[in-house]
């Protein structure tokens, strides 16, 4: 099966569940470490990892208490001592994954108990924060929960290698029937002069996106801002352009317009959440794929799946022959991880042995940086203890443009002509500058061509060598 050579492959792990919790720092990073081996094996190339589920962290911060989720007690340190970011994206990082750092940006507080520490937001200003369903949310119509939230990404961005950085479905709470948000206050005091309520919660709503796009660009311009909206934008019913879907909607009821995100250029991609089966009747899979294939074009737009419910009802095929033919769709995330490394439904096995068999770069960024590196130097092959080792050395390169961060690594057989676009031919994507040669199943003289690839993998012109077996 035809492989694209770039794709968005990637998969959520998330914390808020409550798999890590307490289950201390040894066993958490041996669950991971297999999450992460298996996930390699079926082809996945990004790890979307939560690290912020309530004005937390999972990682050393100075502006918000260590996660309940992880310690079982918000505001103590794990023990033995670890970060679990830096951990993860050097992890990542030796697997030729990227680990983007996924944050719930207003939620305060899940409806599961626990107290805060004396450095949580809520306790240190409530004036910021309001209740809604036994949610505690900051609130998005005030400019200080703007900068609280983009001072933890710009912090996050600025000491850890994350390769992106992303947000999810949770922007004003999911409705409840007979639940106001309480907002009247900030409604009175800044209104902007604009006189729907609702075009109001989404002017607020886009200040903030903005304002987070404009602080990762800032901070470090080569990291991507992602959004993973809801899966129906609107309905046909209340938008002629809209889907011809039946359900909660981005714009209507979590004042959330995707659509002027992408529009505006505020996110690098958007990953709706289209975890319904092909034939639902509220929200058709059929329908919604190509609704955002053609509408979302100017990001890029990878699909979220539900990993569970495409097994459940037998779809990773149709699902993943969507994926191949529609032009816009430049990948998938998985939800979730677990689900995947769990194999549930074959899915994994599928993935490893059909879907995603060879590896694969990221989509392209031109609009960050669309200029590739220059190619690698003294490309040789050297028998290190009886086995074959190619090793090379990085080309010179200034700045992050330039610069080489990770390398790909090509075979082909005797008598084939040396084509990089040919994805089958893709052995390995590794940070480091030699790489252990497979044995091969007939002899001959082989050729590797190494590449060179910068932060945004772009991709510089191959150096080749010739091995005979």
């Amino acid at each position: 099966m035809a492989q694209p050579k770039r794709e968005f492959r990637g998969a959520w792990i998330q914390c808020v569940n409550g798999q890590f919790k307490g289950i201390g720092t040894e066993v958490m990073q041996r669950t991971l470490s297999y999450q992460l081996d298996e996930l390699q094996k079926d082809g996945c190339n990004v790890i979307i990892f939560q690290v912020r589920p309530e004005c937390d962290a999972l990682y050393e911060s100075q502006l918000e208490p260590w996660s309940y989720y992880l310690t079982g007690e918000q505001g103590r340190a794990p023990q033995p001592y670890w970060d679990p970011l830096a951990w993860m994206i050097e992890q990542c990082h030796r697997r030729g994954m990227e680990l983007h750092a996924w944050i719930n940006p207003y939620r305060a507080k899940t409806k599961v108990a626990h107290a805060n520490a004396a450095n949580h937001v809520m306790r240190r200003h409530p004036e910021w924060c309001f209740d809604y369903d036994g949610l505690t949310l900051l609130n998005p119509a005030l400019k200080e929960s703007r900068d609280f939230i983009c001072e933890v990404v710009r912090d996050i961005v600025r000491r850890y290698d994350v390769d992106g950085m992303h947000i999810d479905d949770y922007f004003y709470p999911y409705p409840v029937e007979g639940v106001k948000i309480p907002d009247d206050k900030e409604y009175r005091a800044h209104s902007y002069g604009i006189a729907d309520r609702g075009d109001w919660r989404r002017h607020n709503v886009n200040l903030f996106i903005e304002q987070v796009f404009q602080t990762i660009r800032e901070t470090k311009p080569w990291v991507k801002f992602g959004i993973s909206p809801f899966g129906i934008y609107r309905n046909k019913r209340n938008d002629p352009n809209g889907s011809n879907t039946n359900g909660l909607q981005n714009y209507d009821q979590l004042y959330a317009d995707v659509m002027l995100w992408a529009d505006k250029g505020w996110m690098d991609y958007c990953v709706p959440q289209i975890y319904w089966e092909i034939g639902h009747k509220a929200a058709d899979y059929d329908e919604l794929i190509h609704w955002w294939d053609k509408n979302c074009r100017n990001t890029t737009l990878v699909i979220g799946e539900d990993v569970e419910r495409t097994a459940k009802f037998k779809q990773q095929a149709r699902k993943m022959m969507f994926h191949a033919e529609l032009p816009n769709v430049k990948g998938t995330v998985l939800w979730y991880a677990k689900a995947a490394v769990d194999n549930v439904g074959n899915y994994g096995t599928q993935l490893r042995n059909l879907y995603w068999r060879y590896p694969a770069f990221q989509p392209t960024m031109r609009h960050i940086d669309g200029k590739a590196p220059k190619k690698p130097r003294k490309v040789k092959v050297v028998n290190v203890e009886g086995k074959n080792v190619l090793f090379w050395t990085a080309p010179k390169g200034k700045g992050w443009k330039d610069e080489a961060v990770s390398y790909a690594v090509y075979r082909f057989a005797p008598g084939e002509r040396v084509d990089i676009d040919d994805s089958s031919k893709l052995l390995a994507i590794t940070r480091e500058t030699f790489y252990e040669l497979p044995a091969v199943s007939a002899g001959g003289k082989y050729v590797y061509a190494v590449t060179a690839l910068d932060r945004l993998q772009n991709e510089s012109s191959y150096k080749k060598v010739k091995v005979r077996y």
